[in-house]
């Protein structure tokens, strides 16, 4: 060695010319070797090898590894820093196979450097401590030199010449190489920039790349456990395992973009065709030329740290790191997916709600379509539940590749079984709920489903409880499965349970039985205070009519003792006002009516006014109605609905009128008041008394029907009761009497009209059988139509028209004639057809009704179809009569016993 060639070059020609000329089979082993290298092991390997060897040195020295590249005409430059040419190194540059370098260093094989003859055949290799060349031009002429005959291309990099060059100033080495006439140079420096981010990424020993006047440089800053890693605008995480670096590709938006293909590094490409969705760059042990890793090789040992590096990832971020399903697109990536699999079950990465800390995928729940909403309700109640950024159903199929449990909706109907929590709760879990329901399978899921209740209970299916359509406040309702009012939510309708109303729960039929049970002593599970409290609670929500059964309630009056709730009264009742003074009622306890209302207490019978009993398809009288027997045994049929009036007989009989006032004051009674066939109008006009008179013997203002016979009904709420009054279409025993009485009254002087409609009023209903004839007690007068008043054995009811010319209107009893006959038998007269008789003693001719001018105009005018038959036409019509009424009368029309009709010139338009 010599200053003048300070690595021994002469001395290495000299032994490799020597082994060439005594061995030209090693000539040729040396020149095929080189040739394999540049054409297989390390074509397009250029830049590869060089940033290798430039990262070497930058460690070996210590210091921050920098590249510069350059072309200048058609020779490209390749300068870096660190640890300058040394004689071992010039030694494996020449040698093909061994290395100089520590077993720790990047390029372990020496031979990396023939990729350079892949585009120059004059290479030279500057160092601050010494520069060589080599030269295929210089070593052809060498052969022939020393008479070594070879007829191929010979190895390049065998034969090293000292040479007498600087490197670039800074730089500590430089590669120059004299590209060879068929290399594009702007090939290569687009070639050298597209692998520029891969080999910062890979060597991380190297910090900047210089090619002309760009700069690629590579800088990290630290992330928790991970680094951030920037080569110009490109991002990646890097988590560093000791053995192997793992780096994820960050997206514009700053998530994390799973790598699609990519190569195993070890740590610069290789062909190793990988389908982890992360950038692996690690060691293991390699082929020479470093393409393929080395049989035997333990690959799985690069999976080492996976799971902490996914853990170290944002939560968003993780699941884009597991390997999705799919085949191996080689051997190693088999081993290497199955390897990081394995990695990722057995270690804690993934973040549950209820933990502080990560846990494996075999303690951790995911629950499709999580939401946050959700999730914060259930965190304490699924362990090890996985956040909703990682419930997503793209995240569901990633998770069960590292066997993540999923929690069906039916699971979770398990898992909420019997938790305590309270009702709003509750409601905020179905609302949580409610978007997963997507069908019917998802609904069934849920049919199990804890839903807690007004009365504290919590129980189990949405079918089995009722939702409160109007219910607004808490209810204790131990009878029925009402939905607590806080826990109420659409989504249990959807789930089953069906809708009602505090009504509808008021007349549940096992509250029913409860109050009657308490009715008549009986035990009863529910407690007793608790279940007056449901009812009141309800009752005061409730709307339309509550069932009349209510009023069994007990309730305490003022005095702490139970009534049932329709035998008190709330406080200034104007009840209390009207009713006798030993009535059963009794003041409600006030605690509640200020607990309640007065409102709600009214809903159930507590009285204020006059209470109304309402029962559906009654069967008979039992309803403990006053007078009730009698009432129904007047109706045609049971009727479908009985609604009535409660407590009318304890009315104080001077306080009718104020009581009246009440009744018709009352918006919601007076359907019950108009109702005349009902028992609240039949009670009124029988045992209602105003002036000492039932209403049933008064008529109203409007109605002069039996003006004289009946008196006015005077109230001011007079128009809201007529049906409680007397109806002249309804005349029944008790009103027959009333009027044959008036009829007979001296003091009393009725129209012929009203005596008329009287009478026949009487007939008719007498003839439809209203009347009980037996049960009438008849006068010792008769009121005629003239007004007379006469002894009976005077009176006759008119059944034959022709008769009332002959008898006089002061014996005349005149009603209808079609209804004579009933009407002669209830009032015990003869008819005149039976008490006077008469012979025709004039003569007349014979005509017919329609030959009779006077007879068709008087048909004419009255609108009546003109009779039939023949007619004897008197100009002086005379009857002897006999009977009752004696003599000869001259009259203008007479039917005889043969039933001709006689009629006079003057009376043939009245015959008609």
């Amino acid at each position: 060695m010599s200053a003048a060639d300070p690595f021994g070059t002469a001395a290495l020609r000299a032994s490799t010319l020597q082994s060439w000329a005594t061995s030209p089979t090693r000539l040729r082993e040396d020149a095929t070797t080189e040739s394999d290298f540049v054409r297989a092991g390390y074509r397009d390997r250029l830049f590869t090898e060089l940033a290798q060897n430039a990262a070497d040195a930058a460690v070996k020295a210590g210091v921050v590894g920098q590249m510069r590249v350059w072309s200048t005409d058609h020779t490209l430059h390749v300068a870096n820093t660190g640890a300058p040419l040394d004689v071992a190194g010039v030694q494996a540059l020449s040698a093909l196979r061994a290395s100089a370098k520590r077993a720790d260093a990047v390029g372990r094989f020496g031979v990396g450097f023939t990729a350079v003859l892949s585009v120059a055949d004059e290479v030279e290799v500057r160092s601050t401590a010494g520069s060589v060349r080599f030269s295929l031009t210089q070593t052809r002429n060498t052969l022939h030199e020393h008479a070594i005959e070879f007829d191929a291309r010979p190895p390049v990099l065998r034969l090293p010449w000292a040479v007498r060059a600087d490197p670039l100033p800074g730089y500590d080495t430089e590669v120059v190489l004299q590209l060879r006439a068929d290399v594009d140079l702007d090939v290569v420096l687009m070639q050298l920039r597209h692998e520029i981010a891969d080999i910062l990424l890979e060597l991380p020993a190297l910090q900047s790349i210089w090619i002309g006047d760009e700069q690629w440089r590579r800088d990290e800053r630290p992330v928790g456990e991970r680094t951030e890693v920037a080569i110009g605008a490109d991002r990646w995480w890097q988590y560093d395992a000791g053995t192997v670096r793992w780096l994820a590709p960050i997206g514009r938006s700053g998530r994390v973009r799973p790598v699609r293909d990519d190569v195993l590094r070890a740590p610069t490409r290789s062909d190793e065709q990988l389908s982890i969705p992360a950038i692996i760059i690690g060691a293991v042990a390699m082929q020479p030329d470093r393409r393929r890793v080395l049989p035997g090789a333990h690959v799985a040992q690069l999976a080492t740290g996976y799971a902490d590096f996914v853990r170290s990832l944002p939560v968003e971020d993780r699941l884009a790191m597991v390997p999705a399903p799919g085949f191996a697109r080689s051997e190693v990536d088999g081993i290497l997916r199955e390897a990081v699999l394995d990695n990722l079950r057995r270690h804690a990465w993934l973040p549950a709600l209820d933990r502080q800390v990560p846990i494996p995928p075999g303690s951790a729940s995911v629950l499709p379509g999580l939401t946050s909403e959700l999730a914060e309700l259930l965190t304490d109640v699924v362990p090890g539940l996985l956040p909703p950024e990682l419930s997503t159903p793209a995240a569901e199929s990633v998770l069960a590749v590292v066997d993540v449990h999923r929690v069906g909706l039916a699971h979770l109907t398990e898992l909420l079984a019997g938790i305590e929590r309270p009702p709003t709760w509750w409601r905020h879990l179905y609302a949580a709920l409610e978007p997963l329901v997507v069908d019917n399978v998802s609904a069934e899921e849920l049919g199990a489903l804890p839903v807690p209740l007004a009365d504290g209970r919590l129980v189990t299916g949405p079918r089995t409880v009722l939702l409160g359509s109007d219910i607004t406040v808490e209810a204790r309702v131990g009878w029925a499965r009402l939905v607590h009012p806080d826990a109420a939510h659409d989504l249990l309708g959807r789930l089953g349970a069906r809708s009602a109303a505090a009504a509808d729960l008021l007349a549940d039929a096992a509250l029913q039985d409860m109050v009657e049970a308490i009715d008549r002593g009986d035990e009863i599970d529910s407690d007793p205070a608790e279940l007056v409290d449901g009812v009141l609670a309800l009752a005061g929500v409730a709307t339309g009519d509550l069932p009349s059964w209510l009023g069994l309630l007990p309730l305490p009056d003022v005095d702490g003792e139970l009534r049932p709730a329709d035998e008190l009264l709330l406080p200034d009742a104007p009840l209390a006002e009207v009713v006798v003074a030993d009535s059963p009622f009794a003041a409600v306890d006030p605690d509640l009516v200020q607990r309640f209302g007065a409102d709600a207490l009214r809903r159930i019978g507590v009285g204020w006014g006059f209470a109304v009993l309402r029962v559906d398809l009654p069967t008979g009288p039992d309803h403990a109605l006053d007078d009730e027997d009698a009432w129904w045994r007047g109706l045609p049929e049971d009727p479908e609905t009985l609604v009535a009036v409660r407590d009318l007989d304890l009315v104080e009989d001077k306080a009718w009128p104020a009581a009246l006032t009440m009744l018709a004051a009352d918006s919601q009674l007076l359907p019950v008041l108009a109702d005349r066939d009902g028992y609240t109008a039949w009670w009124l006009r029988r045992h209602a008394h105003i002036d000492g008179q039932p209403l049933g013997h008064l008529r109203s203002a409007a109605d002069r029907t039996l003006a004289g016979l009946l008196d006015e009904l005077t109230h001011p709420q007079a128009d809201a009761l007529t049906a409680c009054l007397a109806d002249p279409a309804h005349v029944d025993t008790d009103l027959a009497q009333l009027l044959i009485d008036r009829l007979s009254d001296s003091e009393r002087t009725p129209t012929a009209g009203v005596i008329t409609t009287a009478y026949r009023l009487l007939a008719t209903a007498a003839d439809s059988g209203r009347i009980d004839a037996d049960a009438v007690v008849l006068p010792a007068l008769v009121r005629t139509v003239s007004g007379a008043l006469v002894e009976p054995d005077a009176a006759m009811v008119l059944d034959a028209p022709w008769l009332a010319p002959a008898v006089s209107p002061d014996r005349l009893v005149l009603g209808d004639i079609a209804t004579a006959a009933a009407l002669s038998r209830l009032v015990d007269l003869p008819l005149t057809s039976e008490a006077v008789r008469g012979e025709v003693m004039s003569s007349g001719r014979t005509s017919s009704w329609e030959a009779e001018p006077a007879a068709v105009l008087a048909c004419a005018c009255l609108g009546l179809p003109l009779p039939a038959g023949s007619i004897e036409v008197h100009d002086d019509l005379q009857v002897r009569l006999t009977g009752a009424v004696e003599g000869v009368r001259r009259l203008p029309a007479w039917v005889d016993a043969d039933g001709r009709t006689h009629l006079t010139v003057r009376g043939l338009g009245s015959s008609v």
